[in-house]
């Protein structure tokens, strides 16, 4: 997968200065996630965030505007590649079902919003190796009837 020249720009950056996403979010009180989707033009930034964000990172206002455009967002009709990413595939692929039909027992007939949405990643320590633990939450929206 080619990366963005922003992306490569941010990154670098960010990895020259010794940074994490979890210091920036101090900086922009934003939670590191979305910081990381601006990153990765999956999310995009106000004005504001994006001046916080270039000054921590050093970088010019030049990248104001292209951090603030709305992005094209998703991975592209391919299946990911990337071990870590293509987990979240293989996940969807055996529990989607299962996810699909427990939330509509709970909820009815609908989804949950990938707008108004949040993710949380936590480190869980475990004697049997530390565990990854992801926190989504999205605001569930019913089917309307018309």
């Amino acid at each position: 997968m080619s990366l963005p020249e922003i992306t490569q720009t941010l990154l670098k950056a960010k990895k020259e200065k010794g940074l994490s996403f979890a210091d920036l979010e101090k900086i922009l009180g934003r939670d590191e996630v979305w910081i990381a989707a601006v990153f990765y033009r999956q999310a995009s930034a106000s004005e504001e965030e994006a001046k916080l964000l270039l000054e921590a990172l050093e970088l010019g206002p030049i990248y104001i505007k292209e951090l603030t455009e709305c992005p094209v967002k998703g991975l592209g009709p391919i299946v990911p590649t990337d071990p870590l990413i293509y987990r979240f595939y293989e996940i969807m692929q055996v529990y989607g079902f299962p996810i699909k039909d427990v939330i509509q027992e709970k909820f009815g007939d609908g989804i949950m919003s990938a707008i108004d949405f949040t993710l949380d990643i936590e480190k869980e320590a475990d004697p049997k190796g530390d565990r990854v633990k992801i926190i989504m939450s999205g605001k569930f929206l019913p089917y309307k009837k018309w």
